[in-house]
Parts: structure tokens; sequence; C-alpha cells
């Protein structure tokens, strides 16, 4: 969890270059400047990193595989490995956030959790910790989003959540967001927000990456052993707010032999107007608190992001990923509905495993690139696909 970064860490005011800070309404600023103030003592503190690491391992599933995709690496001609965060406990990558996020609240004395979620995977996660801490658990959905997710809705649930629907805007993520950051407000002593990405008020787009970095960190102790080297060629991760990618790319941000691809969903096509490909449409505003990428009008009003990936349909990208793409050091690669989907297919049909929608358009940026055949490509395996049946039925191409 420490700082791996020195060319792409946060600076003192919570920047990555431009991007960052804390833009955030009075009422909130001592919940945010109290968090700001002692989440690197909290978890620098020997009794959370047993806390931390334990439940990891013990609960959480941790070390993740680090599995060698044969087929679909004679497929396109290169070393292809999964990182199989879709094997984590809850079945995605969120759960490192939240148990890490769990113990500082619980340091900082809250007793109340609220959460926003999209594809739910991140209010599941949350409403598992809170399950295993006993705490009052609320989490914000949208009416959309609890409509193509419902498993997940039924799951947080049976966990104990109350999921609350977000019926303003285009009822998704956004809007989630919107109305936890009104709970929030308007519930300061005893409650901690815990944001499920690297957006929002700094210190959360830190504090997040350093929990995801277990990702990275665990690539590169894989790699040594299968291998024989720790940095791969090539990481590829999707990226909405972009949490399971700066976990994916963290420990190699100052390597820059080792290529960072990020995939944003592009919906029906960049031009068609349902897209949520924040680096090709967005420009620089104010979005949940930091001044990062976002698609907007002219006149700053957000512009509805669209995806069929119910976690990808953010207007925006966390601040670090802004400054990845401002300084060149990120690719970013605009993947269509349709692309995402072929590509879930075929990681189901030759690997037998059946992949996230927001995990397929990782997939899916193999057919934008090319490799030599000796290069090591890491993909972010970031969650499975249960929860898209639902979708990939009705899409129907199978």
């Amino acid at each position: 969890m420490t700082q791996a970064s020195e060319k792409f860490a946060v600076d003192d005011r919570g920047y990555y270059g431009k991007f960052g800070g804390s833009y955030i309404p009075e009422m909130l600023y001592p919940n945010v400047e109290e968090l700001r103030e002692r989440y690197l003592q909290i978890m620098s503190t020997p009794d959370f990193k047993n806390q931390f690491d334990q439940l990891l391992k013990d609960y959480v599933g941790r070390p993740t595989p680090l599995y060698y995709a044969g087929r679909l690496s004679e497929k396109y001609g290169t070393k292809i490995y999964l990182k199989r965060e879709d094997l984590c406990h809850t079945g995605a990558h969120k759960v490192n956030n939240t148990i890490g996020q769990i113990l500082v609240a619980k340091a900082l004395g809250k007793n109340k959790i609220i959460a926003e979620t999209g594809a739910g995977q991140h209010g599941v996660a949350t409403a598992t910790v809170c399950a295993l801490m006993g705490l009052e658990c609320i989490v914000y959905m949208g009416q959309l989003d609890t409509e193509r997710q419902k498993p997940n809705v039924e799951r947080m649930k049976i966990l104990g959540a109350e999921v609350r629907p977000a019926l303003s805007g285009s009822q998704t993520l956004k809007d989630a967001t919107n109305e936890a950051m009104r709970h929030w407000i308007n519930n300061p002593v005893d409650t901690h927000y815990i944001i499920g990405s690297v957006v929002g008020p700094h210190p959360y787009p830190d504090m997040v990456a350093r929990f995801q970095s277990v990702i990275s960190a665990e690539i590169k102790t894989q790699l040594m052993a299968q291998e024989g080297r720790s940095n791969p060629d090539v990481v590829i991760a999707c990226v909405g707010g972009g949490s399971n990618a700066i976990g994916a790319f963290y420990h190699f941000l100052d390597h820059s032999s080792v290529r960072l691809v990020a995939t944003e969903a592009a919906g029906l096509g960049n031009d068609s107007g349902k897209s949520a490909a924040t680096t090709a449409l967005g420009n620089e505003g104010i979005l949940h608190g930091s001044k990062t990428l976002l698609m907007q009008t002219p006149d700053g009003q957000i512009v509805e992001p669209y995806s069929i990936s119910a976690g990808l349909d953010y207007p925006g990208i966390g601040p670090i990923h802004a400054h990845l793409f401002d300084s060149g050091r990120g690719e970013f690669v605009s993947v269509t509905d349709e692309e995402a989907m072929q590509a879930g297919i075929l990681l189901s049909r030759s690997e037998g495993i059946i992949p996230a929608i927001e995990t397929a358009h990782a997939l899916a940026a193999l057919e934008h690139m090319s490799f030599a055949s000796d290069e090591v490509v890491v993909i972010n395996l970031s969650g499975r696909g249960d929860k898209d049946l639902d979708t990939y039925i009705k899409w129907g191409k199978y």
C-alpha cells in the first residue's frame, strides 16, 4: 500500500499534474479533511496492515491467480496472462478497496456506511464488509442499473444493505454518486462514504489506488515466477472511474517500458451521441469533488454517458487517469458495445471464463493492437460475468 510512483504520485494538494484536488461543499469539509489528515497514518499502523493483509488472504482469497491464457495467446500471437480478479470473494476487484475502507472507517469511529454503485459489484462488496463488521449499510444505485443488474441488487439486500434507487438524470452511476454525496452532507458525523473508484475529492483517489495496488504487486511477483521477469510489456484494463485499471497499473507507472492501455466504453460509437469514452469526447471540468476530464456541454452541463456496461457509463474518469492521458503515459482505446460483447464471448469459448462486460471491454483492446510473439501482455480480468447474464442473453449473438 506504499506509494509506488515518483512521477505520478499525488502531490500535497491532492493533484496529479493539473487534475484532482478537493472541490466540496463546506458542510463536507470536516469529514474529508479528517480523512485526509488521518488515512495514511491509519494505513501505516501495524494493526491495520495485519488486519488488511489477513482479510485479503483468508476472506477475499488473495493472491488471485495470474493465468496463462493459451488459446487466447495462440489467436493473437503473443503471451497473454489474465489477472483473475474475478475469483475474488464477491466476484470482482472491488472488495480489495471495501476491506481497506471499512477498516479506515472503524478507525475513525464511524458506524454507518454509504456507497454508490453502477454495475453493483462495489455495492455488493460494500454490503459484504458491512455484514462482516456489523455496520449499517445504505447503497445508492441508479434506477436503470437496478433493473439491468437485478441479481446484484438482491445480493445486497440478502447481505442486509438498504438499496436506494437514484431517480434523477440518466438513473445510472453518476446519479447514484450525486445521491450518496447528498446523504453524506446531511449525515457527516457518524457516516463514512466508501467511494468505489479513484474518483471524488482527495484523498479518495489516492486511498482507493493504494488499496487496489495489491493487484500489480501480485502481478510482479507472479510474473517473476512464471516468466523470470517482474515487468510485462503491456498491461490492459477497462476504465470507467478507473479503480481496477490503476490497481493493475500502479507498480508499473514509473516503468516507461511497460505500456499501460486503458479501454473506455464507446457505446454505440463516439460519433453516435451514445458513448462514455471520456478521453475521446471530454475536456477539463469538475465532477464529484475533483478536477478531471469529463463529458460536458460547452456551458458545463454533464453529457449523459451510455454503455451496455453498467460499470463504465460514467461521464468522467478519475484524476489520476486524466493525468495519465494528458501526460501520454497511458494509452486510451475506445471500445464499442458490439466489440466488447464479441470479446466476452471469445473469452468464454476460448478459455471457459465468462467475463463481466466491463472486463470484456479490456479484452476487446486486443483487436485494436498488434504484438510481438515474445511480448508478455497482462489483462486485468476485473470481474466475472454472472451479474451480466441477462445482458448477454438480450444481446443474443452467441
